[in-house]
C-alpha cells in the first residue's frame, strides 16, 4: 500500500497478511483527505484501531503534528513500528493496547480520529460512546464500517460514502 499525498507521496506501507487487517483502499483515503483539507498541519490525530497504518501515516505525511496509533496485536504492532522508523516519522507515536481501553484511560484531546475497527464488531459504536471527551473543539471522527452505520445520540454525519463493500462518514459532535 501507499501514501496517497504529502511528504511521503508513494512511499510503501508494509504490513503482515492478517484476516483482520483490511486497509482503506486508496479512492476512499483520497476522498477522507479531500474532506478534511488537504493540508493537516498541526492537528493532533488518533488512529484508534491503526492495522496497516494507513490513515495515521497519511496524517503524519500531511503534516499532523503528532499522530498517535493504537494496535494491539504484536505482530501489526511491530510493522508499524519497522514503517514509523523506516520514514523517520516522529510525529507518530505508537501504543500497544486494546483500542477501548485505551480511550477509557488517555486524557488527550484530538482534532481527529481515525475509526477503522475489525468490521466483524461493534468496537465502532461502542469507541464512539467514548470518544467525545477525547475530541478537540470542532474535532472530527472519520469511522469506517461494513454497512452503514448508526450514528449514537450526540453526533452527526458530516460526510457519508461508500465504496465497494466499504461505507464511510466524518462525524462530529452535534454543537448545541
Amino acid at each position: 500500500m501507499r501514501i496517497i499525498g504529502g511528504a511521503w507521496r508513494s512511499r510503501l506501507i508494509a504490513f503482515p497478511p492478517s484476516r483482520e487487517l483490511r486497509p482503506t483502499p486508496d479512492r476512499v483515503r483520497e476522498t477522507l483527505f479531500n474532506w478534511l483539507g488537504q493540508d493537516l498541519t498541526g492537528a493532533v490525530c488518533l488512529d484508534l484501531f491503526a492495522g496497516s497504518g494507513a490513515l495515521g501515516f497519511e496524517a503524519a505525511s500531511r503534516g499532523a503534528r503528532r499522530v498517535v496509533m493504537v494496535e494491539r496485536d504484536p505482530g501489526i504492532f511491530r510493522s508499524l513500528a519497522t514503517t514509523r522508523d523506516g520514514l523517520g516519522a516522529g510525529a507518530v507515536d505508537l501504543v500497544r493496547a486494546d483500542g477501548l481501553a485505551f480511550v477509557r484511560s488517555d486524557g488527550g484531546l484530538y482534532d481527529v480520529v481515525f475509526l477503522d475497527p475489525p468490521f466483524a464488531s461493534d468496537l465502532g459504536l461502542r469507541a464512539l460512546e467514548l470518544l467525545p471527551p477525547r475530541l478537540a473543539p470542532a474535532g472530527m471522527v472519520y469511522h469506517e464500517s461494513a454497512h452503514d452505520a448508526a450514528t449514537p445520540p450526540g453526533w452527526e454525519v458530516r460526510k457519508r460514502g461508500r465504496a465497494g463493500k466499504v461505507s464511510y462518514q466524518l462525524l462530529g459532535l452535534v454543537q448545541p
